[in-house]
């Protein structure tokens, strides 16, 4: 749950602009994913935005999302001003994150849920998320999550602060709420015009029915 608004968190990912993460910050965001990685279609350059999402209105995390970068990188990253946190997207392996962890910097690992995949929680992990399991493919992909293995895996780890993705959209998030019962939840594909254009209205239907 959200300590700031008592529902569970919300975190908008792939924001692309200014206009879309004030937009995203209105409508009740509690953190806003920014796409650091070449090969995402809502990829931008941290150094090219730092300077608006820095002046961005308090209290929304910024979350930078990388996959597989250097560990130098990742740390250069998470000392930017502009962001907050750092989420681990891609195949980071348990040293890698033990390293990252001892920086003192705050980060998100995320597992894909289905075959295959054995849904282990890495013992550094402030938060972890769960993404549908799409091969060849680090998120934004649309794809659903498989709720009940989601539901299992939060049993599973009752300590944790799970954040679900994959898929939701405003139609479908209460239903994977209800179900999952997770610490928050994550919308990227689910509330856009565009791959680099969030729709306003579908964002705020979507925090809408997480409340």
């Amino acid at each position: 749950m959200s300590e700031a608004r008592g529902r569970v968190w919300v975190k908008v990912c792939g924001i692309t602009n200014r206009e879309d993460a004030l937009t995203a910050i209105e409508a009740g965001a509690d953190a806003l994913g920014f796409n650091l990685w070449p090969g995402s279609k809502r990829h931008i350059v941290l150094e090219a935005n730092s300077g608006w999402m820095k002046d961005l209105p308090p209290g929304t995390e910024r979350i930078a999302v990388l996959v597989d970068a250097p560990l130098t990188e990742a740390l250069r990253i998470a000392a930017d001003p502009a962001i907050d946190a750092v989420q681990f997207h891609g195949n980071e392996s348990a040293e890698y994150l033990a390293e990252f962890a001892e920086s003192g910097r705050r980060f998100v690992v995320a597992r894909r849920v289905g075959a295959g995949e054995s849904g282990e929680l890495p013992a550094e992990a402030e938060r972890i998320l769960l993404d549908a399991n799409v091969p060849g493919a680090f998120g934004g992909t649309g794809v659903t999550v498989d709720f009940q293995l989601a539901a299992q895996f939060v049993k599973a780890h009752p300590t944790a602060r799970v954040i679900l993705a994959g898929g939701l959209t405003p139609e479908n998030v209460s239903q994977a709420v209800a179900t999952v019962r997770p610490f928050g939840v994550d919308v990227a594909s689910g509330v856009e015009r565009t791959p680099r254009a969030k729709d306003p209205e579908k964002i705020r239907a979507f925090i809408e029915a997480v409340s």
